[in-house]
């Protein structure tokens, strides 16, 4: 059963009165071509959200309930990022108005609600020191309000690369869609997709700096650090992700450049041999080479030179397997 007739089927008598009747659901005669599955999948997608905007006319009619906040429960990742901005003009906001839309929760067992929407209300109601908050109560269950808001928040402003990328991966875990489907469903082109899912290889350690910020990194500098990871670089694309996070004047490019950075090359140690004031040679090692690099007076001996070396090896690995 795909996402479509999960989110029909749970929201089929949302906001019914209680002495309708549903009607039974049809056999599944959903399509087994690709194209066939992607153009079922966005009609049942519009479809399920046309539904979740009429649970939301309705509950509009409806008066909103005084939750008590001890009573809320937050879903861990749901919550929309916001930066520290962003909080602070909703909370300086709510401080001087009263709530225009209530949050809307579910009931769980012992008098508490999920909270379904409205988050950054909740946390911003708490720290201003209220302790109830208008809510509408849905019968909804998980997922359902995440698929549609998903698509209806998708291309607005104020969601940032990181956070679409997090809504692709639920998305997918509830839908099991592929990334092509998804990209179909959502009108975004292959591409762009493609770019969002970038973060994906990201370090962990990376993505874990980047969900206290979102906003300081877009998928196109993540797509660029993405390949670095691949090459092999993890350690210097989270070094340039956690500079990019403490340091606001730090830009993406800096942080790409940071990471491409190829280590310094270490100067060969060099040791000069000497018979009293001349120099005969030079002896230096880099990357287990030693070499031995003979002045003018002195390089017609150097075959000579070398022979010997070869022979004091030889005789001091022979006196170490001796012992």
């Amino acid at each position: 059963m795909g996402i479509g007739d999960r989110l029909l089927a749970k929201t089929a008598n949302i906001g019914s009165k209680p002495t309708e009747t549903a009607q039974p659901r049809p056999v599944n005669t959903e399509p087994r071509t690709s194209p066939g599955r992607l153009m079922d999948a966005q009609h049942r997608i519009n479809t399920a959200q046309a539904r979740i905007k009429e649970l939301e006319s309705q509950l509009e009619e409806r008066a909103a309930l005084e939750v008590p906040l001890d009573a809320l429960v937050e879903v861990s990742g749901r919550r929309r990022k916001l930066t520290a901005e962003q909080f602070q003009e909703l909370k300086s906001n709510l401080a001087r108005h009263a709530l225009a839309t209530p949050i809307l929760v579910r009931t769980l067992p012992d008098q508490r609600y999920e909270i379904v929407a409205g988050h950054n209300r909740v946390a911003a109601y708490r720290e201003l020191g209220r302790t109830t908050i208008r809510a509408n109560v849905a019968s909804i269950e998980e997922g359902e309000i995440e698929f549609a808001a998903f698509f209806s928040n998708l291309l607005s402003p104020s969601l940032t690369d990181f956070e679409k990328y997090w809504n692709f991966k639920r998305l997918q875990e509830l839908s099991g869609l592929t990334r092509t489907e998804i990209s179909e469903s959502a009108g975004l082109s292959k591409s762009h997709v493609t770019r969002i899912f970038s973060f994906d290889a990201l370090p962990e350690a990376a993505k874990v700096a980047l969900a206290e910020k979102p906003e300081r990194l877009g998928s196109n500098a993540a797509q660029k650090l993405a390949a670095l990871t691949e090459a092999g670089k993890s350690e210097k694309v989270v070094e340039a992700v956690r500079r990019l996070i403490d340091d606001e004047n730090f830009t993406q490019d800096k942080a790409v450049a940071l990471a491409a950075e190829k280590p310094r090359a270490v100067a060969p140690s060099g040791t000069v041999v000497r018979s009293g004031r001349r120099k005969v040679c030079e002896i230096s090692t880099r990357n287990g080479v030693v070499g031995v690099r003979f002045f003018e007076k002195d390089a017609g001996e150097a075959e000579q030179w070398g022979q010997r070396i070869a022979d004091f090896i030889n005789k001091s690995l022979s006196e170490a397997e001796q012992e």
